[in-house]
């Protein structure tokens, strides 16, 4: 495939996993409880056609180098733990917690 086409498809994809992202985190906005992902790129290897500093011929030095990149991929999602709003529900049961602690089993 062509090296164009495939790094645009690789960003296609990406950007398409994180509007899927974007998207659960908006139909869960009223979810008690609910914590936000954020989705995480990074750049796929790159090549080096054109080393800086190379010799052109007739003594003649690239000034900068070029590199062509291959593409973008998704890493991972991270939950983004900020604190939600408090609710009060006056039941006997329920409970909050206030500040930066987690459950834990």
């Amino acid at each position: 495939m062509n090296l164009s086409l495939y790094s645009g498809a690789t960003g296609m994809q990406a950007q398409q996993l994180n509007l899927n992202v974007i998207s659960n985190n908006i139909a869960n906005v009223n979810t008690t409880g609910y914590k936000k992902n954020k989705i995480e790129f990074q750049d796929l290897l790159y090549q080096n056609p054109r080393q800086s500093g190379g010799q052109t011929g007739a003594g003649n030095v690239i000034p900068t180098g070029v590199e062509m990149g291959n593409g973008t991929k998704v890493v991972s999602t991270a939950k983004i733990f900020t604190q939600g709003q408090l609710t009060q529900t006056s039941e006997k049961m329920d409970i909050a917690i206030d500040g930066r602690w987690l459950f834990s089993s």
